[in-house]
């Protein structure tokens, strides 16, 4: 099942749908939200939970997309309690990638790109444990929290002092935290884990700096296990023309790591099981167009497409204003 949320009749409605067929509206749905904790909280399947509130009329999807209708396939009301988190160097081509990124490091700065190799090696040598044991942890970062979130459709804000502002196509998993403090996954969607490359190769203690900055993801949530061999394109689109086209591996057959692997390592820490929050954990990717030598510009469009998630993701790419910000004292 796929799961999206849209703007009807003047209000936020979710969308139910099987892929390759028409949307419909879940009756009596405030939003994903509502139906994931309503779900988590009575320990059902999530689709028990929309079979029994039923759904209602038919919608088309794409025309609610190219109307600028879709929204965000989930949120918070307090923007504060949703988390964008992620993990890198997870994935079997991903250390390539990250080379080809720090190719113009200097000699002196050659230990950084080694402890890349030393972390993306722990991973292919223990980041899939057995059943029941705890593999080795991988690399972690913090992106924001809801107001950084961006929907499908909406602009990709890049700070007025980024370096760069450059895709990262994932695959992320989507997580409500029951009242008793247990994480649940709702699903998997596509993600855009948008960085700021330049930054991040000037020193790799400056990947902490690259990672804040916004993210988009769905624009629908695939319910359920995920394909194991994830295979989708992703593009960027300058007046109307592809100026850049790569495709983009993930699922566990791509991965150095298990999903449950990096869920268990994000999720061991209390702070991350807060009753109510919600967590978009985005889970690498080993293509970017940065490494291609590819600078994306104000206006380019970012398309990342995989038929078994329903609709493309697109975001524009725009620059903010900066403000003038000075600390004053009280």
């Amino acid at each position: 099942m796929l799961l999206s949320q849209v703007k009807h009749k003047g209000a936020a409605a979710v969308v139910a749908r099987e892929l390759g067929s028409a949307g419909r509206i879940v009756k009596n749905a405030q939003g994903v939200y509502e139906l994931a904790l309503e779900a988590a909280d009575q320990s059902k399947p999530l689709t028990d939970v929309i079979r029994e509130h039923g759904l209602g009329d038919s919608l088309d999807l794409e025309r609610a997309y190219a109307a600028g209708d879709l929204l965000s396939p989930i949120g918070h009301p307090n923007p504060a309690n949703l988390h964008l988190t992620g993990t890198g160097l997870t994935h079997l081509g991903s250390a390539a990638t990250r080379d080809a990124m720090h190719k113009n490091l200097a000699e002196k700065d050659k230990e950084t790109l080694t402890d890349s190799m030393k972390i993306f090696r722990m991973g292919l040598e223990g980041g899939k444990p057995q059943p029941g044991q705890i593999g080795v942890q991988p690399e972690w970062f913090y992106k924001g929290n809801g107001a950084t979130a961006t929907g499908p459709g909406e602009p990709l804000m890049s700070p007025g002092f980024a370096l760069d502002g450059g895709e990262e196509p994932e695959v992320a998993g989507i997580y409500v935290i029951a009242s008793n403090g247990m994480p649940f996954r709702i699903g998997f969607t596509l993600s855009n884990e948008f960085s700021d490359h330049v930054t991040e190769r000037m020193n790799y203690l400056y990947l902490a700096h690259s990672k804040l900055r916004p993210a988009s993801f769905g624009p629908e949530i695939r319910v359920g296990a995920p394909p194991a061999d994830i295979r989708g394109m992703s593009r960027i689109k300058r007046e109307g023309k592809v100026i850049w086209e790569k495709p983009f591996l993930s699922g566990e057959a791509n991965m150095s790591h298990t999903f449950a692997n990096l869920e268990h390592h994000h999720f061991k820490y209390r702070l991350f099981r807060q009753p109510g929050d919600v967590h978009i954990h985005m889970f690498g990717t080993a293509t970017l167009s940065f490494a291609d030598g590819i600078k994306a510009e104000e206006g380019d469009v970012f398309e990342i497409e995989c038929a078994e998630f329903g609709l493309p993701l697109r975001n524009p790419l725009k620059i903010a204003k900066e403000p003038a910000v000075t600390v004053r004292v009280l």
